[in-house]
């Protein structure tokens, strides 16, 4: 962060020469039944939580693939698979609990590109090109960006400059995640962009409501092909 909270001129929307001037950083884990959506087992088996986590993950890779950005990266706990579209930067997680996983994210992708990051994670798959774009462009103005979820958390956190003290120790997976981060960034004098609340997917509710909103995208048909084969 700048002094004061104010933001630095070095960036602009579309960076000094007319090129996006942030990154889009998605952190995930590898699809792997056992290892991912395992609030939703039961009712769903490992298999099918992990199929159901496979295509929310293509469908975010997908679209964030199609942002105009300086870079895509996937921040990735596990090996890639052919899930993965052409042209992601991946990176390793590293950290213990998911604060220090997530600062090391945006350490990482500005070590090696030093420009502003937005960061989302595999669960929002309903997230459009449009609220990306949104909240890169948001970073020309503001020190941080910020997406609440409905459940307390958040879907979305963008950073013009990281600095690990604004993530570690906040507590994780609680309901008030989302309060408790936000208020981290604000009492540091950051100018915080906020965008929409967002359903992040943890519940079986959450799950069809979720496809409901995106009928003809891969996560909503990898749930209609579970409750097909019941």
């Amino acid at each position: 962060m700048s002094p004061a909270g104010r933001v630095s001129p070095a960036y602009g929307a579309t960076g000094r020469d007319g090129d996006a001037a942030g990154q889009l950083l998605v952190i995930a884990k590898e699809p792997v039944p056992g290892r991912v959506k395992t609030r939703l087992v039961p009712p769903l088996t490992p298999g099918e939580a992990a199929a159901l986590a496979g295509a929310a993950l293509e469908d975010t890779l997908r679209t964030v693939a199609q942002v105009p950005a300086a870079r895509q990266v996937l921040v990735l706990d596990g090996a890639p698979g052919p899930w993965l579209p052409a042209g992601f930067t991946v990176l390793p997680q590293r950290g213990r609990g998911l604060d220090e996983r997530l600062a090391a994210a945006f350490e990482d992708a500005h070590r090696s590109l030093p420009v502003p990051a937005v960061l989302i994670g595999m669960d929002t798959p309903q997230v459009t090109r449009g609220l990306l774009a949104d909240a890169l462009t948001s970073l020309a103005g503001h020190d941080a960006v910020f997406g609440p979820a409905n459940d307390g958390g958040f879907w979305l956190l963008g950073l013009r400059v990281p600095d690990r003290a604004l993530l570690l120790g906040v507590p994780m997976s609680e309901p008030a995640t989302g309060e408790i981060q936000l208020r981290r960034l604000r009492e540091t004098g950051m100018r915080v962009a906020l965008m929409p609340c967002l359903t992040d997917v943890d519940t079986m509710a959450e799950a069809v409501e979720v496809a409901a909103l995106i009928p003809g995208s891969r996560y909503a048909a990898a749930l209609a092909a579970i409750g097909a084969a019941r």
